[in-house]
């Protein structure tokens, strides 16, 4: 009797010190992206889309090209915003072609054509908590995008699609371009 009050003692303390698993779903919202769609410049007023061909998205100051985003033809793209700091800038480049010049085995003498326009986004962060699981996210409040000027810019306009645009969730529309 001793012991099968022990082992019942025994078996209560095991499942007294197991927690609850704490596992951050797939369907948690984290830290969403920015949404940018692209319309027609000739048609301000609607709401038609414009693809952008042979577009390429990277950041500035990064080698890298956005996940995704290497010469597609698109309406719309979601990129992400720095958690550390108020401003990301990137390079969108329209009609992105490398020509080899006529020698496809020498690298040295390639260049690349197309439009390169720079876009900075500025914003304010808020870091909100989740979950115990899935920690926190950032969400961006009172976003702004700026084109940068030059010669010759293919983004024509810029509109938020409210004042005081803010990133919360990526399943909105948070910016037109027009082109």
């Amino acid at each position: 009797m001793k012991n099968s009050f022990l082992f019942l003692v025994f078996i209560a303390l095991c499942f007294m010190g197991c927690e609850r698993d704490d596992i951050c779903s797939n369907e948690t919202p984290t830290t969403p992206s920015l949404i940018i769609r692209f319309y027609d410049v000739t048609n301000p007023n609607t709401d038609v889309l414009k693809s952008v061909t042979n577009l390429r998205v990277q950041g500035v100051g990064n080698d890298e090209v956005l996940p995704g985003y290497n010469v597609v033809a698109t309406d719309s793209i979601a990129i992400p915003l720095k958690t550390t700091d108020t401003i990301t800038q990137y390079k969108l480049h329209e009609e992105y072609v490398v020509n080899d010049n006529g020698t496809p085995d020498d690298t040295s003498d390639d260049y690349v054509t197309g439009n390169e326009d720079i876009i900075t986004i500025t914003y304010d962060r808020e870091d909100v908590y989740v979950s115990r699981a899935c920690g926190y996210k950032t969400v961006y409040r009172n976003v702004s995008i700026n084109v940068e000027p030059d010669d010759d810019n293919w983004i024509q306009l810029v509109r938020s699609v409210n004042d005081n645009q803010s990133v919360e969730d990526e399943n909105e529309e948070h910016f037109k371009l027009y082109h």
